[in-house]
């Protein structure tokens, strides 16, 4: 008896485990990345409101980055078998369509779960749900082509986690240069976003997945991810320039023109240099957000 209790429970525990792997933890550190620099942008005291700070960031990652990360699981699941069939559901440690069930429960408790953080906090939670769907659900399915996938990311990843962050500390719609620089900093990510393309660049092309490399070559869209991350961040320079915040504005454009070096060597060598410039030069893009949040918190203080 003693046995048959600790295999039951042990499976529990594995089961557990397979739904917490199907919400990839290590997935919501760009959302709460973003968040963080929401909240350091708005200006306010975070003593005075860090409960709903703090909710803001469960929202952010656990609860609809990890409805993203299910949603995507469960669609890809006839890929995943081929491909990773270790994973969650290939493997059959969630069985069934308990994943799909799982991932419309995930999405009802995290609008549920805005809703106690204000209306603005529950659009941007109902957009980001909304695009997480999107992504990866027909008809839709944006993933199967790069530009709108891309940008569906982006958006979700940079501009919306600031965007609540901010809604959240302010209780009202933020300033509208926060808004702005949440903005840019999203289409940025897009470029982002095609680096990580460059690794399943045939395997794309047999599944029928229209990302940026297959739909470009490797030359064009490296130069295209590499122009698309940079503007935005030269735009931030000169707003915060603009704003009278030059030594920020110096900052940033430093860590962008170290991106551009990194880049140069990238266009010459895409498939090889992808991941290497994604670890390296997106760690200077993610710094620059942190600058800029600094920066305007100044100004809406």
């Amino acid at each position: 008896m003693g046995r048959a209790t600790a295999n039951l429970v042990a499976a529990d525990r594995s089961g557990l485990s397979a739904y917490v792997e199907l919400l990839k933890p290590i997935t919501w550190f760009p959302p709460m990345w973003a968040y963080g620099c929401g909240v350091i942008s708005s200006g306010q005291a975070f003593q005075e409101r860090w409960p709903f700070a703090i909710a803001g960031i469960l929202l952010a990652g656990p609860l609809v980055c990890g409805t993203s990360q299910v949603v995507n699981d469960w669609f890809d699941r006839h890929v995943d078998a081929i491909n990773e069939p270790d994973r969650p559901i290939p493997s059959g440690r969630v069985p069934g369509s308990r994943a799909l069930y799982f991932g419309i429960g995930w999405t009802l408790v995290s609008f549920a779960f805005s809703l106690f953080l204000g209306a603005w906090v529950a659009i941007a939670a109902v957009v980001g749900l909304a695009l997480a769907w999107a992504y990866s659900a027909p008809p839709l399915r944006l993933k199967r082509n790069g530009w709108w996938g891309n940008a569906a990311v982006g958006l979700c990843y940079e501009g919306l986690p600031w965007f609540t962050a901010a809604a959240v500390l302010a209780g009202s719609l933020p300033d509208a240069r926060i808004v702005g620089l949440a903005l840019l900093y999203s289409a940025g990510a897009h470029g982002i976003m095609t680096l990580n393309d460059f690794k399943a660049i045939e395997g794309d092309r047999v599944m029928g997945v229209r990302s940026l490399p297959v739909q470009l070559g490797p030359d064009r869209a490296a130069r295209l991810a590499s122009i698309v991350m940079l503007v935005p961040q030269l735009v931030v320079v000169a707003l915060l320039a603009g704003w009278g915040r030059e030594w920020h504005a110096l900052i940033v454009a430093a860590l962008a023109a170290v991106q551009a070096v990194l880049m140069w060597r990238f266009v010459r060598d895409p498939i090889g240099r992808a991941t290497w410039l994604s670890a390296n030069g997106v760690t200077l893009y993610v710094l620059g957000m942190l600058v800029s949040a600094l920066a305007v918190r100044g100004l809406v203080t």
